[in-house]
């Protein structure tokens, strides 16, 4: 673990790769202040913490160390040990004791290091944390907010089990909300959802973002966790994407501009509640569709969204539905083959292409 966290911490000082122009989320005059992903999911987390008492940290190394990534450097000074808490090597602890803590009122915020870890604590997330408040007539509520980074294209070479998409994991389970923010806006924002809501939450961070910069409001707001964001309107293809996926598909969408062709595209931030009307809208008005996810191919989010453009704009497509996608393989660790588990700009562009071809 030595080396994956002195590479990971290091993030903050890494300079994006895209830039954030591409998405603009804040109003011509508003007050904001341009923050990193990884800064803004801190600022969500101390304005929540100061808001409201009984919010509270609890993971491993999370205190004077900051976390794996970080992002709760400088937390533990303002806050102290009572509520940012240090926790043993144990995921199934640390989910188990966020689901008691969430049980007596509080609303703890948990961090599991890498999303990979999370299969340790499987059972206190999906059969006790996301069922409780179903099994006692809503007379429990868990208000927690599991926080894990996951993905690839970061900290290289951390090969198969520091480098999955696991999204799927968590999005098939009744009970659980699963969010995964794609620019500093909506990482702040959904953070701030998270921790008011009265169920638990599964929060997703794809690592190679927490250097990306984009401007952030300085007033309180919340991006609700039941939508998806159109990041760019379009009217000749829509491009459906999650998490570093879509500034891939923001950046192919850029470059069709000056061919005259228009494409929308759909950040579906969060995964679960899926947003169908949006989805399906989008898709009925450009009757063409690609869609574009990290994750593995089989059983993929790219397979639930294709079948809801089916069910909702079967009769408005003009052409097949294209998936780009990662690969079915476990992560390498090398980097001259780990970039080729994971699509990039050129594949969506292609993608584009085959779809307008029709």
């Amino acid at each position: 673990m030595g080396k994956i966290e002195k590479d990971a911490t290091s993030l903050g000082t890494l300079k994006p790769t895209m830039s954030s122009d591409l998405i603009v989320q804040v109003k011509k005059g508003e007050p904001a202040q341009e923050l990193s992903y990884q800064e803004a999911i801190r600022e969500a987390l101390r304005e929540e913490m100061i808001r409201d008492e009984k919010v509270f940290l609890l993971g491993e190394d999370i205190a004077k160390h900051g976390g794996a990534f970080g992002v709760t450097r400088t937390l533990f000074d303002q806050f102290g040990p009572e509520r940012v808490r240090n926790t043993p090597i144990s995921e199934n602890t640390i989910a188990g004791a966020a689901t008691g803590a969430a049980l007596v009122g509080m609303r703890p915020v948990a961090e599991i290091m890498f999303v990979d870890f999370s299969g340790l604590a499987m059972d206190q997330i999906c059969n006790q944390a996301a069922k409780l408040r179903f099994m006692t007539g809503g007379q429990c509520k868990v208000p927690w907010v599991l926080r894990m980074a996951q993905g690839g294209g970061a900290g290289k070479s951390t090969a198969a089990q520091h480098s999955q998409s696991l999204e799927v994991w968590y999005a098939q389970i009744p009970g659980l909300k699963v969010v995964m923010p794609s620019t500093p806006y909506d990482a702040k924002g959904l953070m701030k959802a998270a921790i008011r809501d009265d169920n638990p939450v599964i929060y997703l961070e794809q690592k190679f973002l927490y250097p990306f910069r984009g401007l952030v409001p300085d007033k309180d707001y919340i991006v609700p966790l039941s939508k998806c964001d159109i990041k760019r309107t379009g009217s000749d293809v829509t491009v459906v994407a999650s998490g570093y996926m879509v500034w891939h598909a923001m950046k192919a969408a850029q470059q069709f501009e000056s061919e005259g062709i228009s494409v929308e595209v759909v950040d579906v931030c969060t995964i679960s509640p899926l947003d169908e009307e949006t989805i399906g809208s989008s898709a009925s008005k450009t009757g063409r569709v690609v869609l574009v996810a990290e994750a593995c191919r089989s059983y993929g989010p790219t397979g639930e969204w294709g079948m809801l453009v089916m069910e909702r704009a079967f009769e408005y497509l003009q052409a097949p539905v294209v998936r780009v996608t990662g690969r079915n393989s476990p992560v390498p660790f090398a980097d001259s083959i780990e970039n080729g588990v994971w699509p990039d700009t050129e594949d969506v562009v292609k993608a584009i292409e085959k779809v307008m071809s029709y």
